[in-house]
């Protein structure tokens, strides 16, 4: 059903042919026209800010085709994760879930490998924001000798760290040990390196579990408390699949109390169980959308597709349309910030401007 007035929809079908027209350049105006128009042009968002261009384990879709997904989805812009942990090399597995007991353990490789990817192929059409995802949160003593080593072969090209877990219930059974508030304590030199540096981080932190919906709510807490000068993006807004229940007013609720109280903080509406279990329920859509229209500013939009070989455009496509229909039911300032990239230039500082919504 097409919107009129603030809130306008695209009609379902022409999402994807319109995506090559309107987004030929970071920043550029749409051809013919100085504004974007939602009664034509897509819903999906043009900035994928959660992005793994690397598997748990097994084969990546190669570099130069995984950005040729973006291309064909209209996507211009995209924060370049690598898996900050990785399954065994001899482990036939590709995802953690189907090998429990197996560990999943912190490593650079994956870092290395998206770094070098970067240089080989030198991406022209999209702009591509190298990302540290190796720290061990629970271990942060070797966190700065890290970024050193990333540092030395690839200077300047990183400008963000994340996705880092600090806890993921997910991967308990494969050897995931959650950070604590003594280790939180103990981030304080990385944490400085990357005030210095302007990156964000972003940070997977369940909020909790359907038994328990807030259990973990002071580890983030605490990271904020100690370092609210920092970009912090949490990841999933704090929910997961072990956490499809929570009351979406006590859940909104937490999330205005942490955005009022540190303003550096940022919600990535990455993943689709966002929009599978909590948006797309019979009224739960319009609260986030009033929420995201009251805090236009404090969110970037992500796919959290995970670049198995498994995996097809087909799925990157499909996983890009579900993360984006929240964007269907924003105001236009909420849209142009999240949608369109306003809040993710910001947060990169990279002196880029999203188009302003045309009036209708």
């Amino acid at each position: 059903m097409r919107k009129t007035g603030k809130k306008v929809a695209i009609a379902g079908t022409s999402w994807l042919a319109a995506a090559f027209v309107l987004w030929p350049s970071a920043g550029s105006a749409v051809p013919d026209e100085n504004c974007f128009d939602r009664r034509t042009q897509p819903y999906t968002s043009v900035v994928d800010g959660h992005l793994h261009f690397r598997p748990f384990g097994g084969e990546a879709v190669p570099f130069k085709e995984m950005v040729s997904y973006l291309k064909k989805s209209g996507v211009r812009h995209a924060t370049v994760f690598g898996i900050g942990q990785r399954l065994p090399v001899d482990s036939p597995c590709t995802y953690y879930l189907d090998c429990p007991g197996t560990p999943v353990l912190p490593s650079l490789k994956n870092d290395f490998a998206n770094a070098e990817s970067v240089v080989e192929f030198k991406p022209k059409d999209v702009d591509l924001a190298l990302s540290m995802t190796f720290p061990d949160l629970a271990h942060p003593e070797s966190v700065p000798a890290g970024m050193r080593s990333l540092d030395k072969e690839y200077p300047g090209m990183f400008r963000w760290m994340g996705e880092v877990n600090l806890i993921k219930q997910a991967i308990l059974p494969n050897r995931h040990e959650p950070a604590d508030s003594e280790d939180i304590r103990r981030w304080a030199p990385f944490m400085r390196e990357l005030r210095e540096r302007g990156f964000p981080l972003t940070i997977h932190s369940d909020l909790g579990s359907n038994e328990n919906p807030t259990r973990y709510l002071h580890l983030m807490r605490e990271v904020l408390k100690l370092y609210p000068d920092n970009k912090i993006v949490w990841a999933h807004m704090g929910l997961s699949k072990e956490l499809t229940a929570m009351d979406p007013d006590e859940h909104i609720g937490i999330l205005k109390e942490l955005l009022a109280e540190y303003p550096r903080l940022t919600l990535d509406l990455s993943w689709r169980v966002l929009e599978d279990e909590y948006f797309s329920k019979p009224g739960v859509r319009a609260k986030y959308a009033a929420f995201l229209d009251a805090h236009p500013t404090r969110a970037i939009p992500g796919t959290d597709f995970v670049a198995s070989r498994k995996k097809s455009y087909e799925v990157y496509e499909e996983e890009l349309r579900v993360t984006s229909r929240i964007n269907r039911e924003l105001g236009d300032e909420a849209f142009r910030d999240i949608a369109l990239g306003q809040n993710y230039f910001n947060l990169l500082g990279n002196g880029k401007s999203a188009p302003e919504i045309c009036k209708v």
